[in-house]
């Protein structure tokens, strides 16, 4: 064997590099996205489940509230516990923090602790003060400890630009502890003295005692987790079903394990990684059809060759091997390229994009360290392998099947037989198949069955070929009779109609999988800007630097609301709350948005959302609420249901007489691409009722016709200032600021999506390039013969590019159809089965025209080009050729 890929394979290799380099090319690229994408989410979730048990430790119970916090009653009701040894509270707040003077902030999470019972549980958050500093320090109030995250935050902000009110003296210049910082409580900025470190990982962390985070704060009596340490060979579910039936325990504190913890942190990005991973795996798919073109191409122009080979004894399982072995070689050369790009992309991923590829999963910022992983590697490279010899399988059969007598005469490249039936019939199986899988529900919260339908209808729509080429051109052919150059082009298209599908099918996997991708990626940018128009309505947003971020620590009273209210050239203001309750141990919180909701003349309310359908009417009695379709799907609810996990949360939050008796009814579902794990509205007027929490974190801005932005916001400093709050922390964005920013969010989240189509199309281009190029070289003596018939060359290059022309089109309509029956699933199935939303599905027109016009015109030029070189020979040389 090692003798013949030498002396038979090698020269073939050497005649066509670049035919052979676009199979290796594609394997390569399709085994590099899945290692990548693989080693990313891998360090990713690595480093941020490595952060999260540095900060929580590991504690045989945690006792968690639905909502962020909960009365530390509960400390002193757990260690009544006989099975309780030690309980330890954390109150968990985000905040900003900044250097004095400062006009930027970062934003950081502040954790406080029982400074004696912490390093027992989570050893990473044990407070060690700097040289110099009081031991006691740990214990002092306005004092914390910072973790190497936030230190080199607070040093990148040490050159940012100054606040107008600051001295004329520079940021105070950040090495070691000790020195001073800023942290937002409130709208107010108070100076706090980081005493020393914290050896916790991840993004920016301080820690201080938990009654003075308290005092700090202004939350007395609030706690947001009780870790427990239990007595050898307690029971922690009896012990935590003990602890919630004892009278006074909080409303909604339960307990949750560590599993609960990773499978939340799993779920984080699981929808988003394993989507690209089976793009990847397509790409793969797409390289394992060029193999099959190239090599199929390959044997079609060997077969003197390979008859030759029959004649001296190669037996047909030797020559279907000898196929084989040069499909593995390609598989192993591209592999092996494959995993070593894969690494190099992963290790720059990481350093551009973080470790969530920009889709904002583990926080901005995250940059975590490579970790290479050899079975990964493996297991990519043996499936770039398995993909090559998959795409190598049919031409290896040919070579077997091949009689070498007759393919000694000239007459091994037939078409081959069947009717119309046979080649008809399992490619409409494979696809009615893919149609009914699309149907199918998600296995596990993945849309696994709609995986299958995608590869069931690519793979049946590539099968189909022969017979659309067949179906196609019997029909064209007796229209071109009277014309002879076209019908040359013609009629050797639909009597070699085996050979065009060879030459075509790595161009439809590649434009299917392109079209598919602009479709999607055309269909959620468009559906997200409607979105958008329909949830950011106003003129103007204000909230605090890192708002959101910074939860209550950052919410605007009722005072400063009015106030801004009455601000000259505001024409309307609206309030936004959101808070985040936990409804299921083992789902990510969902968000509880509370704003004004509008009515209609007809009694609707809701209107003012983005419903998939009309608003149901509330009973009488009942608090409307409005879910999103990630609840919907996720909780298994509906328009008109009672939803009791949200009832259960929801009472955590206050835990007043109306609270507790409230009664909530689904009035309707709406759309939101913002939070894939769910969102929840409910009217601000019902929500301060029932909770007595009349804050907001955000305020919206209608603005007069005449009223200048820049005026407003200069207004609306004045009046925050003049209520005692801090002016510098607030910050403005615009609706067009939003969409703006929301779009480059949505590009950076495709990054890879659109790299990957890019890809694809390159592929495809190439793949043309190198299929059509080889199947003209191979048709020398052909061209002769034409030649002695007494066609000009120029005639003959005619008929080279008509065909190249015809198999194209066919290819690219063939592409272009089965694109968007993929799409179509990705759109419909897929999305909303992974994210938990849908969109509607935008053909975006002439970007789809433009790809199928690149492939017909490559096509077209190549086959020209190539009959050129192959037209030059001397014809009667070419004729007499192997004679």
């Amino acid at each position: 064997m090692r003798t013949l890929l030498t002396t038979f394979s090698w020269p073939e290799l050497r005649a066509h590099p670049w035919r052979h380099a676009a199979a290796g090319v594609a394997v390569m690229l399709g085994v590099a996205l899945a290692l990548s994408v693989h080693l990313i989410n891998a360090s990713a979730l690595d480093e941020f489940s490595h952060a999260v048990r540095a900060v929580d430790g590991r504690p045989d119970l945690s006792m968690r509230a639905a909502q962020r916090d909960f009365d530390d009653r509960a400390i002193d009701i757990a260690l009544q516990n006989p099975q309780v040894t030690l309980a330890s509270p954390v109150l968990e707040v985000r905040s900003v923090m900044q250097l004095p003077g400062s006009a930027q902030g970062t934003a950081g999470r502040v954790l406080g602790v029982d400074a004696l019972s912490v390093p027992q549980v989570a050893r990473a958050l044990a407070m060690r003060p700097a040289a110099g500093v009081d031991r006691l320090a740990i214990f002092a109030p306005d004092t914390v400890f910072a973790n190497a995250a936030a230190l080199q935050a607070l040093q990148a902000l040490h050159a940012g630009p100054k606040r107008a009110d600051a001295p004329s003296t520079d940021p105070v210049p950040v090495a070691e502890p000790p020195f001073d910082v800023e942290l937002q409580s409130g709208l107010s900025l108070r100076p706090v003295h980081i005493a020393g470190s914290i050896a916790a990982g991840g993004g920016a962390l301080l820690v201080m005692d938990i009654a003075a985070a308290q005092d700090f704060f202004g939350m007395d009596g609030r706690i947001s987790r009780l870790d427990l340490r239990l007595a050898p060979g307690a029971d922690a579910v009896a012990v935590a079903a003990a602890l919630v039936a004892r009278p006074g325990w909080p409303s909604g504190v339960t307990a949750t394990t560590e599993a609960d913890a990773n499978t939340q942190v799993d779920r984080l990005s699981r929808a988003y990684r394993v989507n690209l991973t089976v793009l990847a795996l397509v790409a793969l798919f797409t390289g394992g059809f060029l193999v099959f073109s190239v090599l199929a191409l390959g044997v079609a122009q060997r077969t003197p060759q390979f008859a030759l080979l029959g004649v001296l004894g190669l037996t047909p399982r030797q020559r279907g091997a000898l196929v084989l072995a040069e499909a593995g070689l390609l598989g192993v050369v591209g592999s092996i390229a494959g995993v070593l790009l894969g690494n190099g992309l992963a290790a720059l991923a990481l350093r551009v994009l973080g470790g969530d590829l920009g889709g904002g999963y583990f926080g901005a910022g995250a940059r975590p360290a490579l970790h290479f992983s050899p079975l990964a590697a493996l297991v990519c490279g043996v499936l770039g392998v398995a993909a090559a010899l998959v795409g190598g399988w049919w031409p290896a059969r040919t070579a077997m099947q091949l009689p070498p007598a007759q393919a000694l005469k000239g007459l091994g490249l037939a078409a081959p037989g069947g009717g119309s039936a046979t080649l008809a019939r399992w490619p409409i199986l494979m696809m009615a198949a893919g149609v009914a899988l699309a149907f199918a529900p998600p296995v596990a919260g993945l849309p696994i069955a709609a995986y299958f339908s995608v590869a069931l209808l690519l793979c049946g729509g590539i099968t189909a070929l022969p017979w659309l080429v067949a179906l196609l051109l019997d029909r064209l052919q007796p229209l071109l009779r009277t014309r002879l150059l076209p019908l040359l082009a013609v009629e050797r298209a639909r009597r070699m109609r085996g050979v065009a599908a060879v030459a075509v099918g790595g161009v439809v996997a590649a434009l299917a999988l392109a079209v598919a991708l602009t479709v999607m990626v055309a269909s959620f940018r468009t559906s997200m800007l409607h979105w958008l128009d329909a949830v950011v309505p106003a003129a103007l947003y204000v909230r605090t630097a890192e708002g959101r971020s910074a939860g209550d620590m950052a919410a605007f009273t009722p005072a400063l609301a009015h106030a801004v209210a009455r601000v000259p050239g505001v024409a309307r203001l609206e309030t936004l709350r959101s808070r985040e309750l936990q409804l299921a141990p083992d789902l990510p919180a969902i968000t509880l948005l509370a704003r004004p909701l509008h009515a209609t003349a007809t009694g609707g309310a809701g209107t003012n959302l983005p419903l998939l359908d009309t608003a149901l009417a509330v009973p009488r009695g009942h608090v409307g609420i409005y879910i999103s379709e990630a609840v919907a799907q996720l909780y298994h609810v509906k328009p008109g249901d009672a939803f009791p996990q949200f009832s259960a949360s929801f009472r955590s939050l206050a835990q007043s007489s109306q609270s507790q008796s409230a009664l909530f009814f689904i009035a309707g579902v709406w759309r939101d691409y913002a939070r894939q794990f769910g969102a929840v509205v409910i009217d601000s007027a019902d929500y301060a009722r029932l909770t007595g929490d009349d804050r907001a974190n955000d305020l919206a801005l209608w603005l007069e016709p005449s009223a200048r932005e820049a005026d407003v916001q200069a207004a609306v400093r004045a009046e925050v200032a003049k209520e005692g709050a801090d002016a510098s922390l607030l910050q403005f964005t615009s609706a067009g600021t939003v969409r703006a920013t929301s779009l480059r969010i949505f590009d950076r989240s495709f990054a890879v999506t659109y790299w990957l189509q890019a890809v694809a199309i390159g592929i495809g281009l190439f793949g043309v390039a190198a299929s059509f190029g080889a199947q003209v070289l191979a048709r020398r003596k052909e061209f002769g013969l034409m030649a002695h018939l007494g066609l000009t060359r120029r005639q003959i290059l005619t008929v080279v590019a008509a065909e190249g022309a015809t198999w194209t089109a066919l290819g690219a309509a063939a592409g272009l159809a089965l694109g968007l029956a993929v799409a179509v699933v990705l759109v419909k199935v897929v999305n909303p089965q992974s994210f938990h939303w849908t969109m509607e599905l935008e053909l975006p027109a002439l970007r789809l025209a433009l790809l199928a016009a690149a492939v017909v015109a490559a096509g077209t030029i190549t086959a020209r080009i190539a009959g050129a070189a192959a037209a030059g020979r001397n014809a009667v040389l070419a004729v007499r050729e192997d004679w």
